[in-house]
Order: C-alpha cells, then sequence, then structure tokens
C-alpha cells in the first residue's frame, strides 16, 4: 500500500514556516585535482546545522506544526535525532523525553543532554528505542516526534533540498546518505525533476536496498560504522514509496569505502564529519557512482556528530 508524497510546495511551506531559525549551510566546491574524478563536486556542509545534524530541520518542522499548548513532546533516536528533537522542544518552550539505545555514541549522548532533555538510555537499538518512546507517549498522550516517517519531519528535512537547487542550480546529481529515507524522500521531493537524487547505503545497514529487493519495508540488522545514524529497524513508508516512484534503489558502499572518505574530508579539507554522513561521498570515491564528465554533483555531508579525528 503506498501513501501520499510531499510535493515541492509541501517542502515550501515547511521552509516558509522554518525561515531562519535553521540555518543555511554553506558548500564547498572540489575539483578533479582534489578528487580523481571527471566532474565538478559540490559538498554541502550539513554538519554545520544547529546540532549538528540535518535532523535539526525535521524535528522542528514537526515542533512548530503542533498546538503551541502541547507542554512536552517524547523522540526515539540513534543520536542525531534526540539531540535535534531536544533542541526544537527547547526552542519551542517545551520539554522532551528522548530514548535513545545505550550503545549510542557519548558525543550524541552529551549533545541531547545540552539541549536539557530527560534522556532514557534503552537495552537493544533504534527500534528498541523506538518502542518505548511510544509507550511512553501512549502512557501521557504526549506527540512522537518521529525520526524519518512522518510527513512534518520529511518536508523538513526536505528544505535542504530547496538550498541545494538554489546554491547550486546546474546540479545533475544529488548524492546523500539514508538510513530511515527521511531525508532522501524530502529532498526528491524538493528537487523533483531538476536533479537525479540518489540514495547511498551501507552493505552493512541496506535498509532501502532490502527493502526495493522485497517489494515493501523489511527488518534488518544494523551493525558497522555508520549503524548509529543509519540503522533504523527498517525504511519508512515515505523513503521506501519515494524509491519505488522514482524506480531507484540505493547504491551500496563498504565500511572500508566510508572510513577512507571519512580520512578524505579530513585530512583533506580539514571537514570532520562522523561516519554516517560519508557514505555518499564514499559512492564518489570507490567509483561505486561514476559522475557524468563535465557535469557537477552535490555530496550532502550530513552531520558531525562524533568527534573522533580519523
Amino acid at each position: 500500500m503506498t501513501v501520499a508524497l510531499p510535493s515541492v510546495t509541501d517542502v515550501e511551506s515547511a521552509a516558509a514556516r522554518l525561515g531562519e531559525k535553521v540555518r543555511h549551510t554553506p558548500t564547498m566546491v572540489l575539483h578533479a585535482d582534489e578528487t580523481g574524478l571527471p566532474a565538478r563536486v559540490v559538498l554541502k556542509l550539513e554538519l554545520l546545522q544547529h546540532t549538528g545534524s540535518f535532523k535539526a530541520r525535521g524535528a522542528l518542522n514537526s515542533v512548530l506544526s503542533l498546538d503551541p499548548r502541547t507542554p512536552d513532546v517524547t523522540a526515539a533516536s540513534g543520536g542525531n535525532h534526540g539531540a535535534a528533537a531536544a533542541w526544537a522542544a527547547r526552542r519551542a518552550g517545551m520539554r522532551a523525553d528522548v530514548f535513545v539505545p545505550g550503545t549510542s555514541t557519548p558525543a550524541k549522548l552529551d549533545r541531547i543532554r545540552e539541549y536539557g532533555a530527560n534522556l532514557h538510555l534503552v537495552g537493544g537499538d533504534v527500534g528498541d528505542a523506538l518502542e518505548a518512546c511510544r509507550a511512553f507517549a501512549d502512557s501521557r498522550g504526549l506527540p512522537v516526534i518521529h525520526p524519518y516517517d512522518t510527513w512534518e519531519t520529511v518536508c523538513g528535512a526536505g528544505t535542504l533540498g530547496l538550498e541545494i537547487g538554489a546554491q547550486v542550480p546546474d546540479a545533475e546529481l544529488v548524492l546523500l546518505g539514508c538510513g530511515g529515507g527521511g531525508l532522501y524522500a524530502g529532498v526528491a521531493a524538493a528537487l523533483a525533476d531538476t536533479a537525479v537524487v540518489q540514495p547511498v547505503e551501507t552493505e552493512l545497514c541496506p535498509h532501502l536496498h532490502a527493502a526495493v529487493a522485497a517489494g515493501e519495508p523489511v527488518w534488518h540488522p544494523s551493525k558497522g560504522v555508520a549503524a548509529d545514524a543509519l540503522g533504523p529497524p527498517q525504511v519508512g513508508r515515505l523513503g521506501f514509496d519515494t524509491a519505488v516512484s522514482r524506480g531507484t534503489s540505493s547504491v551500496l558502499v563498504t565500511d572500508e569505502a566510508v572510513v577512507e572518505a571519512r580520512r578524505f574530508l579530513w585530512q583533506r579539507l580539514r571537514v570532520l564529519a562522523e561516519p554516517a554522513a560519508c557514505a555518499a561521498l564514499a559512492s564518489l570515491l570507490s567509483g561505486a557512482v561514476t559522475p557524468r564528465r563535465g557535469s557537477t554533483g552535490v555530496v550532502v555531508v550530513s552531520g558531525g556528530n562524533n568527534p573522533a579525528v580519523p
């Protein structure tokens, strides 16, 4: 069963709601002598967003779409969305309870605490944290700020696509990491038919890839260097239906390629991204994706909440 998908008009409405409350993050141009690729590559540095990741966009759009009298919200996350939900709630004068797997990166847990949320550590993975969050929310009649599979989250994330369209109007290809699929669905809606939006996953977190192969979202274990950010229990319905409607699937990269892309960003550019944020660049540097000669492609560097230098 398919669901209705957001349009560019819906994303534009989210952009109007967010206004200047989120950062319009910068770009950085890489040329062939830096990458060895036959194309111009533009990095979209979304790791400079509030809370250190693109998640701030969807979380704030979700919070601002609630009745302003709502006193509390809840969220579940591998880390980045939890920090974003905590930040968004505080900005709106609300309180947040955030449920996170105990295996989450300490830097991400610190971010959540920094924004004043009540942090709940849960055994298991992100799926277990989401179940605990839903049970808590149901018992108190509170809204859940979903990390990737609601209209508000997807449209908020899609505002990143509107910025790409304005900053790099000649882009033919946009590459981005895909976990639950919210960023992919939002950016694809924002750019409509102006650029190919290609989701990238790791071989150890192939949720969209597995769903397309199965014909529906399916549970898949998450492992490896990117699991804390690209490891939902399964891809969201909006991300899956976006892929099906466009006849696409994800490109898969190895953990080794992700580590090498992260090292490239740090050693060549002094951009300190978290592993999951390097999957898109890894697809280019490893040859999993080959851009057309002379074209322009955009790589979304989606987060930086992992301080360890590669």
